[in-house]
């Protein structure tokens, strides 16, 4: 009987001491890491403000490659949410919800110093009120890095239990932390360096639209005019072939890159035409959307030729060429262009600013998560305004392009859509000043008149 009373006190001494190791313990955890990350802080912003890129960087993928992941509420911003299931316990099922960011994201600019994202997180963790915030410092001489602080914080209140898991924030939740930290400085480094605080991006749904189009190109040392006039030349040949057809050309100059490389730029020129069924070489034959070529090297262009530009000197009227476009006549081609989703920018400019703008946009698409295959369907832009000229050739007005990124996997409405942000308009019919291209994100920001 004396062993049994010793034992009942041992017990009653052991919970005593817990309950007392309990109470003394904190009520609450926290644990933070932090990382310098070789990008532009609204980049950064924008990728954790959203949940589409976080399958990617999310360690949860490395310890279940099978994990499922589930978008909900908004695309952008406070109220995103995503979930994922897992039968792997180390993972399980969970989900986070963008609790707050501030600043805006339109008020992200080069002379932004900090920024901060807050997750919720609805998990099998003990306690309550968990949470992420990911707080963004700008450094660098030039403002072209990003710190992150990433930190985990609960809330355990006078559950006894939950305060004796404090002594283990430093197992899952910290690893959590420090690996996703680490993978999305991998994620951001395929992101391409561009500042694209000043576009103002647009998703627009475009429909399949019947054009002709000739491949050519011209020397990157000829500079702008040398591609202005060929597009000049090129549509010419289309409006003939046009009226030779018995179409109408319904719309102004497209343009397909095709190579933009060191010394050579490839490219398409199409025109919009009124009807998607031709009579070529007595055969009528509707239009399709062009196709991804063979792999095969024997169907390859001939050495030197653009990449849109088919073999095809000997290819017969009526037939099709290796991209599924019907061959018209000597290298005109017909095709269905467009269709679906794509991201709409703006540029005023000379055409010097149109490649950076692509380049804005794809960022953007990275960054918020958007799909493109640039092989299946290439960026295109399309002469809105020509550019004016005096008697003398000097211009008194820019071209106005608008430049698309066809894109999958996207809402329906950009966050600016959702905003209602509109984009700057010139001040005047004057042309900017010479050398007007968007800035790279290591300089100060694009003009306004990178825009939607």
């Amino acid at each position: 009987m004396m062993r049994v009373l010793e034992f009942l006190v041992a017990l009653v001494i052991v919970a005593v001491i817990g309950v007392v190791a309990a109470v003394v313990m904190p009520g609450s955890g926290h644990v933070e890491r932090q990382l310098v990350i070789g990008k532009d802080m609204r980049q950064v912003y924008d990728v954790l403000n959203n949940f589409r890129r976080l399958p990617d960087y999310v360690v949860l993928r490395n310890y279940d490659r099978n994990a499922q992941f589930s978008f909900s509420g908004k695309a952008f911003g406070p109220g995103a949410e995503v979930s994922w299931t897992s039968n792997d316990p180390k993972v399980g099922n969970g989900g986070l919800t963008v609790a707050s960011a501030t600043p805006d994201f339109d008020k992200i600019d080069s002379n932004t110093k900090t920024a901060s994202v807050v997750w919720n997180l609805d998990n099998d963790w003990r306690g309550f009120d968990k949470h992420f915030t990911l707080d963004l410092e700008r450094q660098g001489s030039r403002g072209q890095l990003t710190q992150v602080t990433w930190s985990y914080d609960v809330a355990y209140g006078w559950n006894l239990i939950n305060r004796f898991s404090s002594m283990y924030i430093h197992g899952d939740p910290d690893a959590f932390v420090q690996f996703s930290l680490n993978n999305l400085q991998n994620v951001l480094a395929g992101v391409a360096n561009v500042d694209y605080s000043q576009l103002v991006p647009y998703i627009e749904q475009t429909q399949p639209t019947p054009v002709l189009l000739i491949s050519t190109s011209t020397q990157r040392k000829d500079g702008n005019d040398a591609v202005d006039d060929e597009v000049a030349k090129v549509s010419t040949q289309l409006q003939a072939e046009a009226k030779k057809l018995g179409v109408n050309v319904t719309g102004t100059p497209i343009l397909f890159i095709t190579n933009f490389g060191d010394q050579t730029f490839g490219f398409d020129v199409a025109l919009p035409i009124d009807s998607s069924t031709l009579s070529v070489n007595g055969q009528s034959t509707q239009l399709t959307a062009p196709t991804a070529p063979s792999l095969d090297a024997s169907a390859a262009p001939a050495e030197g030729s653009s990449a849109g530009a088919a073999s095809s000197a000997t290819l017969a009227a009526g037939s099709h060429d290796r991209f599924g476009r019907l061959v018209v006549d000597g290298n005109v081609r017909a095709t269905l262009a467009f269709g679906g989703a794509a991201l709409k920018g703006v540029w005023n400019g000379t055409f010097a600013g149109v490649p950076q703008t692509r380049e804005m946009l794809k960022a953007y698409a990275q960054t918020h998560g958007y799909t493109f295959d640039e092989v299946v369907s290439p960026v295109y832009d399309i002469v809105a305004t020509p550019a004016q000229k005096d008697a003398s050739g000097s211009i008194t007005r820019y071209a106005k392009y608008n430049v698309f990124l066809p894109i999958t996997n996207a809402p329906t409405q950009t966050p600016e859509q959702i905003a209602g942000i509109q984009p700057p308009s010139p001040d005047s019919d004057a042309p900017a000043a010479s050398g007007t291209a968007p800035a790279p994100a290591s300089t100060a920001a694009a003009p306004a008149s990178a825009a939607q």
